[in-house]
Order: structure tokens, then C-alpha cells, then sequence
């Protein structure tokens, strides 16, 4: 029986519940268009990109099961069982849980005889699993029957004639670990360690040879174990030594178990009360989303640049801190969250806020951190950890391929401090990476971290999911992935937004707790921000005050609306403040002709005319009321400004000019996002079409369950077939490599406008997996917007191997 064909009828045979369950867990396998029958379910959950999917997302204990039945086939529970050493009672209860959880992915499943299967991509997951190198039927399929005549004579074994025959006496002697055994302990010293040496360790790198040259013994005694079949030559006598399976575990002996830790590490542990949890996740929640406010505010005042090679240097980021008074591990999450919830987007060589920012900035800081928290458990990437030697921020807009370990990473940590006890916490938050290493044994750590995860661990901190040590409540929430209860944890814990300042007779604006936006930008515009936290400090200036008329609010303007957010009215000291600036703004005009410059004191025009500072600017005298410029207005205004005088620009009828210029905003619909099947750039076009329509796993169960056993299979000629929609049969005449399963979603996307990935074979050989949108079908080619090359490109049908949604 094929893995097809078992997994479909272990599929066919589960309750409604069970394959709910399981198409809850694999939920690419009933992505649209929806399976028509038990059997294309099993097609896609057997696809090399949906088992990479899950496997991620196991804990150590299931990989360990899992690797040790990709190392030796198909195995029995108890013999299962007796290879990993879980034969008492609460070893094989926790190897019962393991299987559960790999059935439930559909990793593993029973067949009618007892056997446990798996399917073959999940096989070839490790190169070498348990430290064992291919099967002995494998390793002799390159090895003469001249070669295999050799190794029977040595053993001591009449050869037969054939090479069938030779094969197999040396398949039945290896497989007998006693008579390996004895053949070893025959074996010359040097050969013995050699061998013993080889069972026992783990699996080898990668080895190189140069233009086909024939290895040499690298060791002595190796000889005698190839004369024996104990080592095998690679294929036409080039490549590394292998040992057959069957020869290491034969020296491994009958007391090896392969490794199962079914039990996570142990933590020290501290009692921890929830009052507490609460009040330091809201504390840190609160101090978040204020900073990632402030953040954004400056993005919307003053676009942060890109770099060539793209995302936001160092540099930018630390100009963005300094104005947003927030540290850079804060700026980084805050700018990252912000671009993946379509806040920020690239425009030109800037990244400026979207046209949803402003909506966003509207809301009180509760849904504004929901959104970002909600964005910062989705990322595919770890903020505060630089990846690169520019460690800039927003990785993506430089074609950095997401990274999935640091989202299992993630998930893993908030999984295990789901895992604690009740009313108990970590003694110190770090220690929580051993749990996550066993929760998500395939997460990666930052190569900047001390401690495992420390890095991981730090964020969650930051954003007030880890608290004390254990899950907050807003941890909770989002692991267990209901919005609803985010948002609700989200206005419990964080206050609402302060919509008033304290003015003060020293120039100063303090503002408790989190700042509302309209506050927060006006006293931007007004004032130099001072300190933020608890309580946030302004201190307007002659130059602040300068700066918002600058922007084309006038005297009056600015004196009201700080009287409208003020709690009581204006001080007098600040009322003088905005009088005299006033007084002082204007002085000089410019006009637009060449460029001139006026004013009414004489004294101030010759002082500009005399400025040093200005003479790139080439002032010369005309009157004593007007100068002449030769550059150009704006320029010339801006010089001026430098300096620290206060013009104003003239229209062509005398009046002042108003300069203000409303916020840069760029498209609503963000930069498309990578996915980490890709080697290299690759975000949608549209977020339209990365967004698969919602579907219910229990109805999904339920019609499969009463659907016909089979699905037919795609016919080039399109003979005796039936399908859906015209495309399909197009596809399945060009598109040879593709399965039924395959040519019903390549079809969805060509027909629904959404995006799909391919696994591609180019002409040249090589094989990649790329993200397509903007399908045009074009028999025998598909042209497509390819987010790996960031260009279109047009594709061979034929050349496709595969499909899987995205």
C-alpha cells in the first residue's frame, strides 16, 4: 500500500471531530478552492511544502518520534516503543501523547496491520536521521555484482550467480545484528575502533570531492570493512564511505535507545500573583504603545530615508529615537509592527505613513496596541535582532527573506509559559528559553543572544505578553488567537489617552500618562519634547514657537488651540512668548521674482546683506528696504531660516504666502510581503491577494466524510475527465507535472486573481520556489508577477512541479 493511498483510508475511517481537528492544524490542506474528496486532502497533506510547514511547530519529543521512524521505516507502537526506551508506564503515555499530536498534524497515522507510517517528504527531512546513513538496499544499489561476489567471499559466503541473488545473501547477512557483530569482533583493532567510532557518532557534514577523483583510505582499516560491506563506496566509486543503517545499529547493540526527552527541562520556579502579572504587563503595554506613538509621529513629520540597498539605517533610526525619546530596540519593533499592519509603507526613497496611519492615530492607545501587538505575533522576523552588517531596520524592503525559526521562537515562548503552573513564574524571564528550545526545538536564537532566546524573551517583556516571568493575560489572548479578548485585555490594562496638558508659567507642557494624538502632535509642532514616561515634558521656546508659524499656523492659531487642550488658561509668560514671536516673524518677506528680498527697517536688511552666512545666497542691496538673491525663493527662504531669522514667503500679490504643507502619505495598500519558501524578495502586490477567504474546518469534515472516495486524476488529453472549470482543463493538458490536487489551485488563482506559489524547474536546472500574482494564462506559458525576481516573468507550464497556496 502506497502513503497515499494509507493516509486516505486512516482519513476516510476518522470521526467528524478528529478531521476537524486535524484540518484545524493543517489548514493550507483545505485552503480554496476546497477539496473535493478524503483523497485530494491526503494529496496535499503529503506536498514537501505543507509537511515543511508544520514540522516547525512540534515540540521535541514528536520530532524525536518522528526522526526515529524516518531512520527505520515502518515500526509497530511497542516496537516504536523498545527503540526509543519508552517501555514504563509514564514513558509510553507520553509516547502515546507524542503520536497523538504527530497524527492530529498528520504526520503519522496506524495502518490496518499495526504499522505507523509517515510520508515521504517528512523522510527526507533529515539527511542523516539518528546519525544512521541509507539502508543497505540503498547503499548497494551503485555497487557491482563483481563488488558484491568480493564482500560474500570475505564474509565467507559462497557467492551466487546473479546479481539479484548477491545482493540479497549480503541484504540477509547484514540483517542479522548477531552475525555482524561477530564479523566485527574479527575485525583488526584499527578496524574495530574505526567502526565502533562510526556507529556511534552523529551525522556528518557535507563532504566535496574535486572533479570526480576516487577517495583514497583515509584511515586505517577502513579496507577491511569495504571488503566486508561493514562501509560501501558512494555511487561509481566517488563520494564519502557510508555505513549501512542495519551495520550501525548492529554495533550500537541492544541496549541503544534512540533519544526521547518526552519531559521539558527543568525551571526554577517562583510564586508569582496575578495583581502582579497585571500591573507589570499594563506598565510595560502602556509604555510601549505611547513610545511606538511618539515613533510613528515623527515618521509622519519627517519621513525616515531608505538606504540604497534598502530599509532604514542606523542612522535614521537613531534620528528617529532622538525625536521620538524611545530606545532603538523600541524603534525597531515599533517600525516593524507599524509596516507589517500597513501603517508605514515604502514611498520613493522615504518610508512614510499610509492613509490607514491616520485612522490608526485617531484611536485610543488600547486599539492602537492591539493592532501592533497583533502585527508583532505575526512577524516572520525578530526586530531587535540585527541580521545584517548595515543592522538596519525593516529588512524586508532590502529583499531579506523572512525568517520562520524567529516566528516559531515566538510561538514556542508564549507555548511554554502557557505550560507553567498556575500562580508560578520563571525566577528570572531568560530562563524560559530552555522550555522554548523543547516547545520549538527548530526555532532559531539571535547570534546576539547570551542565553538562549534571551533576544525573543526581551521582546515579549517590551510588549507586556511575558510578565513576572509567566504569560500575562495579553499573552494569553494572543496565543489563543481571539481578537475579540485581545482587544478587551488590551482596554483593561492600558489607561485611555490623556487629552489635556498642565501649561506652566516656566514654558513648560506636562502631560500624565499617555499623550492623545491631537495633543501629542500639537505640542510636537509647538514645542520641544523634553522627557517621556509616566508623565511626558514640552518646553516651548522662541524657536518652537518660530517653527509652528514656520508651518503656516498663525499667532492666533497656535494661541488657541493650546488653550483648547489646556487644563486651565494660558500662562501669561507664554501668551507673551507666542505675542513676541509673532511680532518678530515676518519681518523680512520674499518675493518671487529673482529673488527679492524686503522689508520695513533698513538696519535688518543691511544686516543680511552683511551676513557672512548668507553670502552664497549673493544679497545685493537695491534700496535700503529691498534686497536681490540669486537663488531661488525656497532656498533662499530656507537659508535664511538657518540663520535665525524669521521670513516669510510673499505671493505675487503682496500677501504672505501660507506654507503649510499637509502630511506625506503614500498608498493605503502596503509593500507585499515575502514568504519564506523564497530565497529572496517576494511581498504580494496586493494584500488583496494574499487573503484567502475564511474557511469552516467542520463543514469542510463533514461534506468529505460523505464525499466519494476518489478524485480523478489529471489527463493530458483530457479524455474521461471532468473539471470544474475551463482553466483546470487548459492547465492539465500543459501543466504535466501537476497532480490533480495541484491543477485545481493553480486554476483557483489563475480564475480568483490571488496569488500562489510553484515550486519552478528552470531550463538551466536549478529549482526554486517562487510566489506568483497577476496570473495570465498563455498556453503553453503562465506570465505572472514573480516576487522572487520583483519583475514579470513568464513561465513554462511543463516546468512546474508543484503548487501550494499562499
Amino acid at each position: 500500500m502506497t502513503s497515499r493511498s494509507s493516509l486516505t483510508a486512516w482519513l476516510a475511517g476518522l470521526d467528524g471531530t478528529r478531521l476537524t481537528r486535524l484540518l484545524m492544524a493543517r489548514k493550507d490542506a483545505v485552503a480554496l478552492p476546497e477539496p473535493r474528496s478524503v483523497e485530494e486532502v491526503a494529496e496535499r497533506l503529503q506536498r514537501p511544502g505543507s509537511v515543511a510547514l508544520v514540522l516547525p511547530q512540534l515540540p521535541l519529543p514528536c520530532l524525536q518520534v518522528a526522526e526515529t521512524l524516518a531512520a527505520l521505516g515502518t515500526l509497530s507502537r511497542g516496537t516504536l516503543a523498545k527503540v526509543l526506551g519508552a517501555t514504563a508506564l509514564s514513558a509510553a503515555r507520553e509516547l502515546d501523547v507524542a503520536l497523538e499530536v504527530l497524527a492530529d498534524h498528520a504526520l503519522v497515522w496506524p495502518d490496518g496491520t499495526g504499522g505507523l507510517h509517515m510520508p515521504a517528504p517528512l523522510r527526507r527531512a533529515w539527511d542523516a536521521p539518528l546519525g544512521l546513513d541509507a539502508p543497505l538496499a540503498e547503499v548497494l544499489e551503485g555497487v557491482t555484482s563483481e563488488e558484491l561476489r568480493g564482500m560474500l567471499v570475505a564474509l565467507g559466503i559462497k557467492p551466487p550467480g546473479t546479481r539479484q541473488q548477491r545482493a540479497a545473501a549480503v541484504l540477509e547477512h547484514h540483517g542479522d545484528p548477531e552475525r555482524v557483530a561477530s564479523v566485527v569482533a574479527e575485525a583488526p583493532s584499527a578496524t574495530r575502533e574505526l567502526l565502533e567510532h562510526r556507529a556511534r557518532a552523529a551525522a556528518r557534514g557535507t563532504e566535496f570531492i574535486v572533479f570526480g577523483a576516487p577517495q583514497a583510505d583515509s584511515r586505517p582499516g577502513e579496507r577491511w570493512a569495504l571488503d566486508r560491506g561493514l562501509l560501501v563506496q558512494g555511487r561509481h566509486g566517488y563520494g564519502p564511505y557510508l555505513m549501512p543503517a542495519e551495520v550501525a545499529l548492529a554495533l550500537r547493540g541492544p541496549d541503544w535507545h534512540a533519544p526521547f526527552e518526552p519531559v521539558p527541562p527543568a525551571t526554577e520556579l517562583v510564586s508569582v500573583a496575578a495583581a502582579e502579572v497585571d500591573r507589570e504587563a499594563s506598565a510595560a503595554a502602556t509604555a510601549f504603545a505611547a513610545r511606538a506613538a511618539s515613533v510613528l509621529s515623527v515618521c509622519s513629520a519627517a519621513p525616515p530615508a531608505r538606504l540604497k540597498s534598502g530599509g532604514i539605517g542606523a542612522r535614521e533610526l537613531g534620528r528617529t529615537g532622538k525625536a521620538a525619546h524611545a530606545v532603538d530596540v523600541v524603534v525597531r519593533i515599533a517600525l516593524e509592527t507599524a509596516h507589517s499592519a500597513g501603517l508605514l509603507a515604502a514611498d520613493g526613497h522615504r518610508v512614510t505613513p499610509t492613509q490607514e496611519y491616520d485612522a490608526w492615530a485617531a484611536q485610543e492607545p488600547a486599539a492602537q496596541f492591539a493592532v501592533l501587538l497583533q502585527a508583532w505575533w505575526n512577524l516572520p522576523l525578530t526586530p531587535s535582532c540585527a541580521r545584517d552588517a548595515d543592522h538596519k531596520a525593516l529588512p524586508a524592503l532590502a529583499g531579506a527573506p523572512p525568517c520562520d525559526g524567529c516566528l516559531q521562537a515566538r510561538h514556542g515562548l508564549l507555548t511554554a509559559a502557557a505550560r507553567l503552573p498556575e500562580g508560578l513564574g520563571a525566577r528570572v524571564a531568560t530562563d524560559l528559553g530552555p522550555l522554548l528550545a523543547w516547545h520549538r526545538p527548530l526555532a532559531h536564537p539571535s547570534l546576539q543572544d547570551e542565553t538562549p532566546f534571551a533576544t525573543a524573551v526581551r521582546e515579549a517583556e517590551l510588549m507586556g505578553v511575558i510578565a513576572r516571568g509567566s504569560l500575562s493575560p495579553l499573552g494569553a489572548a494572543l496565543l489563543a488567537g481571539d481578537a475579540e479578548e485581545l482587544a478587551a485585555e488590551c482596554r483593561r490594562l492600558l489607561p485611555a489617552a490623556t487629552g489635556t496638558a498642565r501649561l506652566g508659567g516656566d514654558l513648560t507642557a506636562v502631560v500624565s500618562g499617555t499623550s492623545a494624538t491631537r495633543l501629542a502632535e500639537l505640542l510636537d509642532a509647538t514645542a520641544d519634547r523634553e522627557t517621556s514616561g509616566t508623565a511626558s515634558v514640552w518646553r516651548f521656546s522662541a524657536h518652537s514657537i518660530r517653527r509652528a508659524l514656520d508651518a503656516g499656523r498663525t499667532a492666533d492659531e497656535v494661541a488657541a488651540e493650546l488653550a483648547a487642550l489646556a487644563e486651565g488658561s494660558l500662562p501669561q509668560p507664554l501668551s507673551y512668548l507666542i505675542a513676541d514671536a509673532a511680532r518678530r516673524h515676518g519681518r523680512v518677506r520674499i518675493a518671487t521674482a529673482a529673488c527679492v528680498i524686503h522689508g520695513e527697517e533698513s538696519a535688518l536688511l543691511a544686516e543680511l546683506a552683511a551676513h557672512r552666512g548668507l553670502a552664497p545666497l549673493g544679497l545685493r542691496r537695491l534700496a535700503p528696504t529691498v534686497l536681490v538673491s540669486v537663488a531661488a525663493p525656497d532656498q533662499t527662504l530656507a537659508a535664511l531660516r538657518d540663520q535665525g531669522y524669521a521670513p516669510v514667503a510673499e505671493a505675487a500679490d503682496g500677501t504672505v504666502r501660507v506654507e503649510r504643507v499637509p502630511p506625506r502619505r503614500t498608498a493605503a495598500l502596503p509593500t507585499p510581503r515575502k514568504t519564506s519558501a523564497e530565497a529572496g524578495p517576494g511581498r504580494a502586490a496586493h494584500r488583496a491577494a494574499e487573503v484567502s477567504a475564511v474557511v469552516d474546518p467542520h463543514a469542510v469534515a463533514a461534506r468529505l466524510l460523505n464525499a466519494p472516495p476518489t478524485a480523478p486524476e489529471p489527463d493530458p488529453f483530457g479524455s474521461g475527465v471532468v473539471f470544474g472549470t475551463d482553466t483546470e482543463e487548459i492547465l492539465a493538458g500543459y501543466a504535466e507535472q501537476l497532480t490533480y490536487a495541484d491543477i485545481r489551485q493553480l486554476g483557483h488563482a489563475l480564475d480568483a486573481g490571488t496569488a500562489i506559489a510553484v515550486a519552478y524547474a528552470a531550463a538551466s536546472g536549478s529549482r526554486t520556489v517562487r510566489t506568483l500574482s497577476r496570473l495570465a494564462l498563455d498556453p503553453p506559458y503562465l506570465e505572472a508577477w514573480c516576487h522572487l525576481r520583483d519583475a514579470e516573468r513568464v513561465f513554462t507550464l511543463a516546468r512546474i512541479h508543484g503548487v501550494m497556496p499562499v
